[in-house]
């Protein structure tokens, strides 16, 4: 099997991926063959040999320091470098710092833009003469947050040592069905005033009369604005918060934060997938279109190319620009911005007109368009007079001027008029450029292109929402109180601070999140509740990413893998379905930037590299210069782009600017980009002539370390274009064999960092179909059972499952070796990073045929293992109600109606477990239909909570507590033991997956000479037609490990080979390929072949046969048709359709169907008269004699003689009946049988 499971063609930027068999299909992306030498691609990219400069050292210094180290000290570092970057970020840094941003910068920022609101007075027409009318004018300032706290109630806090405030920890909002969050304090400045005219001295201001505003009342208060959810283990958590005495904070050991607790449930962002507003978009459909969209949409600007509408040549296009609220034709646009001349606009342009005609015939219609629209607009004035004409015209006019516009909106960031019309002009080229096919189309797929929102953007968004809503309510709140005869009060007093809170709150529980650019609409998927199957489960939700489409159907190439992820997002972690390749990992190394601030001194520094200001000159603006950008904004001009950048990354690599800024320079279009914003996918790699300061390490390092020191740097996805990255340390040490040599720049730390957390770890992945890997990363390791948390006493879960006995693999991969080290040293104290992702144990699988019971993926397990504890796991389930609290309801509700707990005699299900107070006593066994908890009102309402069907458990523990809405509530947690039985589902890591077919006893098993029976017995019909031959390999490499072979390691694309594996089993005494004599444990015979028996790493799912058997033979139905109900839970029925009925029918079994369809269904009866052929009623009827009589008869025969009883279903009774009612009478035809 290949070595890659990607194989990505730079000719049209798309990658395809490719199974075959062999390595030679990869001549561009791997080695030819494993005995020859390394290749990391035989096409050289295109690559500047000044690009990493240094002042100090040539490259040829550089290579004689890499033949100084070892090989093998440099992957022992790649190793330890790897652990290091783990420790220090983690696997969910980017939730956490997004947030961290968002407390720090973020909410203040959002609280700023709302500026300072005017509060006119609510006018009143009957008092129009009355004195002056009060105004008032709101300004917020600084806000502040604290750490969670609970209000204890009046009742605690008046006790001696009681306090009102006490810390709200994680697990408190947990137990307590409570939101972690904190109190948001504002500084607010509220200023009443009024104003009235007087007369001034025309002579010193100006104006005869002047506007003199007098100041009534000044407030200035701290108010509560309402609470913000906050980030498990962020800055404003308890948990990164030491105790007072200094040590940690216990919680579960492995969990990392990330999440939010909302209302006792645990909620996560999964980042969503932008589109990047900060750079020049050129797009060619639906036209050609080049963009320049910052945030705020007043200053954005489009030019496109569109048809010329006059009876000019066909297929002539001109350039318009539509900017405010008007398009206009470009030539307009020039002259209003202080150009003189046509010859000067093509000069700013600076494209050969003589050369390319077909620039020529766009620039030309162009200019004859303006000239016949806007005659003499070249004179001085009168292109914005016309401008202006057009924008009064517009649906929104603006209100000023428009030199007040262009100085505003148009290009905020350049400062005077030339400069403008130069930047215009440079978008005007990138246009055309595009057009002629000289620049290519900015690609929406790739992921320098995208922007990554996470819980910092997100917030703002939602936040500002909210705020908005509380300051209009906040604003009509003061207009009432503004009236001559009132009095204004203090600023909370006109607060609903509820309305953040629960605006949050209700954003959080639904997930409906504010749509980024459609006012008044919300959008799914940006919140999901946190899953904890296991520990990897968890994780892998935390680092999940989506992009939202309008339609899930074609969305282009959206779904494909794209070149840009290469280390970035893994190519496998994608669900199958409709959310393919729409919902995406993070690979194992993958961070998101966060905002830098303080560009001034960023600026500073470009300066110190060789840039120059922009000055209005046009040797500056015209003069061939390479232009700066920083965040989409022109900033400056430089001679030579490859020094620059050199100098900028020299100093980036010294640390003298930050280091996530991203710097590409592109020679094609004389352009360097520089990007400092937050929402860029980074990856470390190191930098090659940087790596013999290795040797200056002392000891152990920290990841930082290797920052400062400039070994490693964060590569953005756009700079990587400009690197020559080898894919491990073996090709730097293989490079000068290479036709033509390779000078790499940069280095992976390993080849599976490549894939993401759930890949990583799968044995061997390289040798699997992608679709195998794909299910066992995606779906099988999210569904293992094996731990969740660590603190699961704590805990009410509705649902957690934990293994008994979870084993560690045998194999090893690079990835389980870098993470999963305990934070709790004095518990674990010398110990080895552990694997904590894999859920499962090693079973001695054989590959064989048992009897034919595990055919079609089925499994034959040995029923003695089972019995000694594989795969026995405990399963907790909790049921949860909530009664109001009689103390916080009052007299608001009526006696009879308040629900409490409590025991009583029920006619819905059996009390025998409960208490007196309502609650099971712990360790009671209850079964289906039994009371879990007691539940009634003063009436003698039945409110308990019952056992539905197949329900049932050990009462493991009760809470009781109260939460912050004046309820109480209790919890009754049940656990089941369960061994696995016929029908429960199970995985390999290679995506291998089935049921349980069958229990055979150990001493009916096959057995080797050593006396070994295999655990598990998997049909050999399984590899083949599914391409696993990765679970073979782990089976043999496991073989070896367990037998002390020293071959360890199973990691993705750096596999030992077949021949290694194969000749540590023959030197160890066994078969060279995994094969050995067996015995039939029934007959004793030797059996002919040898069979294929090694450990193989197993996952029990929680997808069991308990969870979904389904029987009834007659049950609950449903009140108007009679028929079985649907829910399985609740006793119902299974749906028998169309194409059951026709097996049955095929098969002639008419007395089955006539049971299931009928007899088991809704059976019923009714009454015909065969006289007339209507249906009869029962009725009740006064027979001669005077005795009156209940019984069928036909009210249109007016006899009884010729009523029979007929069996139909009810519901062909019920639509007989209903037709009736419309006026519609059915004729039954009869026959006596």
């Amino acid at each position: 099997m290949p070595d890659s499971l990607l194989a990505f063609h730079a000719d049209d930027g798309k990658c395809d991926l490719m199974f075959m068999d062999g390595w030679d299909y990869i001549d561009e992306a791997g080695p030819s063959s494993i005995n020859e030498k390394l290749t990391n691609g035989s096409r050289p990219m295109e690559f500047d040999d000044d690009l990493d400069f240094n002042c100090s050292e040539s490259e040829d210094e550089a290579d004689c320091a890499l033949q100084e180290l070892d090989k093998s000290f440099l992957k022992g570092f790649c190793k330890k470098a790897s652990i290091a970057f783990f420790e220090q970020f983690g696997l969910i840094s980017h939730q956490i710092n997004s947030y961290n941003e968002f407390v720090k910068h973020g909410i203040q920022k959002v609280f700023d833009s709302v500026g300072e609101i005017t509060i006119e007075p609510g006018y009143d027409p009957t008092k129009r003469g009355d004195g002056e009318w009060k105004r008032a004018k709101l300004r917020f300032g600084k806000v502040m947050l604290d750490h969670p706290t609970l209000w204890t109630g009046e009742k605690f806090s008046s006790t001696d040592g009681g306090k009102e405030f006490l810390e709200l920890l994680p697990r408190h909002a947990h137990l307590q069905n409570m939101t972690y969050s904190s109190r948001i304090k504002v500084e607010t400045h509220l200023q009443v005033y009024t104003e009235s005219p007087s007369r001034s001295d025309k002579f010193k201001t100006g104006v005869d009369i002047v506007v003199e505003k007098t100041i009534l009342n000044e407030y200035q208060t701290d108010i509560n604005f309402g609470r913000l959810p906050v980030m498990v283990k962020s800055d404003l958590c308890w948990m990164s918060r030491p105790e007072p005495d200094g040590k940690e904070r216990r919680d579960c050991e492995f969990d990392q934060g990330g999440y939010f607790v909302i209302k006792g449930a645990e909620k996560t962002f999964i980042a969503q997938e932008q589109i990047c507003l900060k750079r020049l978009w050129v797009a060619k459909d639906p036209t050609w279109t080049i963009a320049y969209r910052p945030v705020a949409k007043r200053t954005r600007v489009y030019i496109k190319l569109v048809p010329n509408v006059e009876h000019l040549k066909a297929g002539d296009k001109i350039l318009t620009v539509y900017f405010y609220a008007a398009e206009v034709p470009i030539w307009l646009l020039f002259f209003a911005l202080g150009v003189p001349n046509d010859r000067e606009v093509v000069k700013l342009i600076g494209l050969d007109t003589e050369e390319d005609s077909t620039i020529a015939n766009i620039l030309m219609p162009s200019i004859h368009d303006a000239d016949k629209k806007f005659e003499g607009f070249r004179k001085a004035g009168n292109a914005i007079g016309h401008i202006m004409k057009l924008m009064q015209g517009s649906k929104f006019p603006p209100t000023e001027s428009l030199e007040v516009l262009i100085h505003t909106y148009l290009f905020p960031n350049l400062r005077s008029q030339r400069q403008k019309a130069s930047f215009l002009a440079y978008m005007v080229k990138c246009l055309l450029d595009a057009y002629r096919g000289r620049r290519k189309v900015d690609n929406r797929d790739d992921f320098r292109n995208k922007r990554v929102e996470l819980a910092g953007e997100l917030l703002e968004r939602e936040l500002s929402v909210h705020i908005k809503h509380a300051e209009r309510r906040m604003v009509k709140a003061i207009q009432r109180d503004l009236y001559k005869d009132r009095e204004v009060q203090s600023i909370d007093h006109y607060l609903d601070a509820s309305i953040i809170t629960n605006g949050l709150s209700r954003a959080f529980s639904t997930g409906a999140w504010v749509h980024p650019f459609k006012r008044m609409e919300r959008m799914s998927g940006v919140v999901a509740n946190l899953r904890r199957t296991n520990s990897l489960q968890a994780v892998c939700d935390m680092r999940r990413t989506r992009q939202q489409v309008s339609y899930t159907g074609r969305v282009g190439d959206a779904r494909y893998p794209h070149p840009s992820h290469w280390g970035k997002v893994c190519f496998l972690s994608t669900p199958d379905g409709e959310n393919c390749g729409l919902v995406k990992n993070l690979a194992s190394l993958g961070l998101v930037s966060n905002n830098i601030l303080g560009q001034e001194s960023i600026l500073k520094k470009f300066l110190e590299c060789g840039m120059e200001n922009l000055v209005d000159d046009d040797c500056c603006l015209l003069g061939g210069r390479h232009k700066v950008f920083l965040d989409g904004d022109w900033v400056g001009v430089c001679k030579d782009s490859s020094s620059f950048v050199a100098k900028l990354r020299h100093k980036r690599r010294k640390m003298e600017v930050p280091q996530q800024i991203e710097i590409k320079r592109d020679k094609h279009q004389d352009e360097v980009r520089i990007f400092a914003d937050a929402g860029r996918i980074l990856r470390p790699l190191f930098v090659v002539q940087n790596l013999k300061k290795i040797k200056d390490l002392k000891g152990d390092f920290l990841f930082q370390s290797l920052l400062d020191n400039g070994i490693v740097e964060f590569i953005g996805p756009e700079e990587e274009e400009d690197c020559q990255t080898a894919w491990g340390i073996d090709y730097l040490f293989t490079a000068e064999l290479d036709n033509p040599p390779v000078k790499y720049t940069h280095c992976e730390f390993d080849s599976s960092f490549l894939l993401g957390l759930s890949c990583g770890i799968v044995p061997f992945a390289n040798h699997d179909h992608a679709r195998r890997v794909l299910y066992q990363s995606a779906k099988h390791s999210q569904q293992a059972m094996g731990y969740s948390t660590t603190n699961p006493s704590i805990r009410v879960d509705t649902n957690s499952h934990q293994l008994y006995y979870p084993q560690r693999p045998l194999f090893r991969t690079m990835l389980s070796d870098c993470l999963g080290k305990s934070r709790y040293s004095e518990h674990h104290k010398g110990m080895m990073p552990r694997p904590d992702f894999f859920n499962g144990q090693s079973a001695i699988v054989a590959v064989n045929v048992h009897l034919g019971y595990n055919q079609e993926d089925s499994l034959v397990m040995n029923r003695a293992s089972l019995e000694r504890g594989m795969f026995r796991t405990e399963h907790v389930r909790s049921y949860k109600a909530e009664v109001e609290n009689s103390e916080a309801v009052g007299k608001r509700a009526k006696t009879d109606e308040l629900v409490s707990f409590g025991k009583m005699q029920s006619k819905i299900g059996r009390v025998d477990s409960l208490d007196d107070d309502g609650f099971p006593f712990i360790g009671a066994n209850l079964q289906t239909g039994d009371i879990v908890i007691g539940k009634y009102a003063a009436s003698g309402v039945d409110h308990s909570i019952k056992l539905k069907h197949t329900e049932r458990g050990m009462v493991q523990k009760v809470v009781l507590s109260a939460n912050d809405e004046g309820k109480n509530f209790a919890v009754v947690s049940l656990r089941q033991v369960r061994s696995p039985c016929l029908g429960d589902k199970f995985s390999s890591m290679h995506g291998q997956k089935g049921v349980l077919g069958f229990l055979e006893s150990q001493e009916n098993f096959p057995f080797t000479v050593e006396g070994i029976v295999p655990d598990i017995v998997i049909n050999p019909h399984a590899f083949p037609s599914r391409q696993t031959p990765g679970q073979l390999l782990e089976a043999a490499l496991g073989k070896g490990i367990a037998l002390g072979g020293g071959l360890k390691y199973a990691t993705p694309f750096s596999t030992p080979s077949v021949e290694d594996i194969t000749s540590q089993l023959h030197r160890l005494g066994y078969s060279r390929w995994g094969g050995e004599r067996m015995y039939d444990g029934r007959t004793g015979e030797k059996v002919e072949t040898l069979i294929f028996m090694g450990p193989t790493f197993y996952q029990r799912l929680t997808h069991m046969a308990e969870d979904k058997v389904k029987f009834r033979n007659t049950g609950p139905v449903h009140p108007l048709t009679r028929q079985p109900v649907a829910d399985r839970k609740r006793f119902g029925g299974i749906k028998f359709g169309e194409m059951e009925r026709d097996c049955l029918i095929a098969h002639g079994a008419a007395a089955n169907l006539h049971e299931r369809l009928f007899t088991l269904s809704d059976s019923s009866q009714m009454h015909i008269c065969r006289k007339c052929k209507n249906v009869a009623g029962v009725i009740q009827r006064t027979v001669v004699g005077g005795r009156r009589v209940r019984g069928p008869y036909c009210r249109f025969c007016e006899a009884v003689e010729d009523v029979v009883r007929v069996n139909v279903p009810y519901g062909a009774k019920l639509l007989c009946q209903e037709l009736f009612s419309m006026g519609i009478s059915l004729k039954f035809e009869t026959e006596l049988c």
